[in-house]
């Protein structure tokens, strides 16, 4: 049987044809030089290649500066999850690369859905998911009859949300060779990486991943939908599943984790508004933003509606959270810095927010939440962050710019109780910079975004802003500054 090579994101048995199919694993120095990886994302990354070569002995490991290097027999090798692997995959000679493996829906089956389309949306999609799929359905109709349940999720934070912790993650000889590899490269090869080392947060392994999702299904998937777009200070997690990292390493199939979730729904009577919010996360948004990678041209990641030509400031490319008085941003950004991961209200409302504000480069931002976050690829962070978080596409699959003053913050979290800054307050010293930010945005952009239905109503309220070119001239100083 010909050797299967995986990718650092291909390690599951879904990847494989058979269980005794043997495996190529390539470690690439190479990948870890051309950007600045969070550290702990590299350790998850090494680790888990390292974990599955030593647990299989049908697969071989193979240290090189490039992959090119360690590919010199015939593989075959699935769908690569980005355009430059896809180039590398085709250019070695002998390799064959059978269909993408690890999402729902095959990609003939987006494109016969999208073509034709004016727009494409994530509700679109996922009804058309629900029902090609036979997920959470009853007979023609959605279970509970109705197909969204968002609008029960959106609850502000509680005082305290008791769930049990996680069954832990406990290191073990490998991870501490990873941790001394790392040191050298640093040390003595010059690569550089970004944020704190620490212990490994999230599963390398298989039967890790598995716990976490046995752990999630019992404990935190019933409290997960009201509170999924609620924030804590201190509490990156919440009841959020935490396997996006998993399933983005191939530890996990998508399918596997759907089934669970409905499984709860349907034997244990867990509630149907978390069930279908969780769901609509793998089998919609996560399979959406895949699809759109490849469906989009490539020169999509370049999108640039709005114009945003500055630089991402070195207090939020190095994540000095400290440097942050705005309590939000700093905790957030700590959060980044300390696990490489925070949930998503937070990367889209604090961090995607303020910089789509500040008119931060579309392209840099998505890079940094590639390179920053331990689930995070380019497939991931394209279409999430050039489309969804910084509308740079002028709405191709989003119907309006995610921008929010504090007030947006200071309902959904606990932050403004014990922040410097007043959500209600747009000029002056205590001027939350949301707040400042977000009508000075609407400003600069409103021929840009007159003809959006759903900005008509922020839009007017610019009129009736009597402060608004004193907000404007105050936040065109404030600069790169960190608030």
């Amino acid at each position: 049987m010909t050797r299967r090579w995986l990718f650092a994101d291909q390690l599951g048995p879904h990847f494989l044809d058979s269980p005794d199919q043997p495996v190529l694993l390539v470690e690439s120095k190479a990948v870890f030089r051309r950007r600045v990886f969070h550290r702990q994302k590299a350790h998850l990354v090494l680790s888990a290649l390292r974990h599955l070569a030593a647990d299989d002995d049908r697969c071989s490991l193979v240290r090189a500066e490039t992959y090119a290097e360690a590919v010199t027999e015939p593989v075959t090798v699935c769908h690569p999850t980005s355009r430059a692997a896809r180039a590398l995959v085709r250019r070695l000679p002998g390799v064959e690369m059978l269909p993408p493996r690890g999402f729902v829906t095959a990609p003939q089956d987006f494109v016969a859905w999208a073509q034709g389309r004016d727009h494409l949306r994530l509700e679109d999609f996922y009804r058309h998911a629900r029902r090609h799929h036979d997920v959470l359905m009853d007979g023609a109709e959605p279970a509970g009859g109705r197909w969204n349940f968002d609008a029960d999720n959106r609850e502000p934070p509680p005082a305290a949300l008791h769930i049990p912790a996680p069954p832990p993650i406990v290191e073990d000889e490998i991870d501490e060779r990873v941790r001394a590899d790392l040191d050298r490269w640093e040390r003595d090869d010059g690569i550089r990486f970004a944020g704190r080392d620490g212990p490994r947060l999230f599963p390398a392994t298989r039967v890790e991943a598995l716990a976490r999702l046995d752990h999630f299904v019992e404990h935190r998937l019933p409290l997960f939908g009201p509170y999924e777009d609620a924030m804590l200070a201190g509490n990156p997690f919440m009841a959020h599943s935490m396997l996006s990292a998993s399933i983005n390493l191939g530890l996990l199939d998508p399918v596997e984790v759907i089934e669970r979730a409905e499984d709860a729904y349907r034997s244990k009577g867990v509630d149907l508004r978390c069930v279908e919010g969780f769901v609509r996360q793998i089998l919609g948004w996560r399979d959406f933003i895949w699809h759109l990678y490849w469906y989009f041209e490539p020169g999509y990641r370049a999108s640039n509606s709005l114009g945003a030509g500055e630089s991402l400031p070195a207090w939020f490319a190095g994540l000095d959270a400290d440097a942050v008085s705005a309590r939000c941003l700093s905790d957030v950004l700590a959060g980044v810095r300390d696990h490489g991961w925070v949930h998503h209200i937070p990367r889209l409302m604090v961090l995607g927010n303020y910089a789509m504000q500040r008119g931060w480069q579309p392209g840099a931002l998505a890079d940094w939440f590639h390179r920053s976050f331990v689930d995070g690829y380019e497939w991931v962070m394209t279409a999430n962050v050039i489309g969804m978080s910084q509308f740079a596409d002028a709405g191709r699959m989003s119907t309006k710019p995610y921008a929010a003053g504090g007030a947006y913050i200071n309902r959904m979290s606990d932050y403004c109780g014990g922040c410097r800054y007043n959500p209600k307050i747009r000029l002056g010293d205590d001027a939350c910079p949301y707040t400042a930010g977000y009508w000075s945005f609407l400003a600069r952009h409103e021929q840009d975004l007159a003809g959006n239905h759903r900005m008509r109503r922020p839009l007017h309220g610019l009129g009736r802003l009597s402060d608004l070119e004193a907000v404007i001239e105050q936040e065109e100083s404030r600069g790169s500054r960190a608030p």
